[in-house]
């Protein structure tokens, strides 16, 4: 079950970045791999503001060690999701659906009637894995000022160098 990070979570996320990152790799995205995650500022930042939840691992004699998180925030009447990472360990076994289930039931109970990120177009766990799950691609000619704003600083850390897609999951 998804619960709020704490501070003490910030430096398991920073691994769970990292370790999500190498997948990339594989599809010869190396420097999305090579990326620096967010500073542990900006993590503390997002934890105290209440914008990111975690799982953890469902081993019984471990506690409270996250295996994936969230960072989400409002934007534009929906929910954005900033970033949804799990560790390579527990790729593929619900975690990140089980995140953003959990993020849409926020969303509801906050007045929002969607979610929305921005993700590569062509990776087989980003824009065809969400569209799995209910998200559909908007044309430019929906992007709210918020989605501008986000691609503009996507495009700026040099991110058009594979295709990207704003995507929305309306509730």
């Amino acid at each position: 079950m998804p619960r709020p990070a704490s501070a003490a979570d910030v430096p398991r996320l920073h691994e769970i970045e990292v370790s999500a990152g190498e997948m990339f790799r594989e599809i010869a995205m190396d420097p999305i791999a090579r990326d620096a995650p967010p500073t542990s500022e900006a993590y503390l930042d997002a934890v105290a503001r209440g914008h990111v939840w975690v799982v953890d691992d469902d081993d019984p004699t471990i506690t409270r060690v996250p295996v994936g998180y969230l960072w989400a925030f409002a934007m534009d009447s929906a929910l954005h999701i900033e970033q949804l990472s799990v560790a390579a360990t527990h790729a593929r076994r619900g975690v990140g659906r089980l995140l953003i289930d959990h993020l849409a039931e926020i969303a509801l109970d906050d007045g929002a009637h969607a979610l929305t990120l921005t993700t590569f177009a062509r990776v087989p766990w980003n824009a065809p894995y969400y569209e799995r799950i209910g998200f559909r691609v908007l044309p430019e000619s929906e992007w709210t000022e918020g989605l501008h704003a986000v691609r503009r600083a996507e495009a700026a850390h040099g991110l058009d160098a594979w295709p990207r897609v704003c995507m929305r999951r309306d509730l």
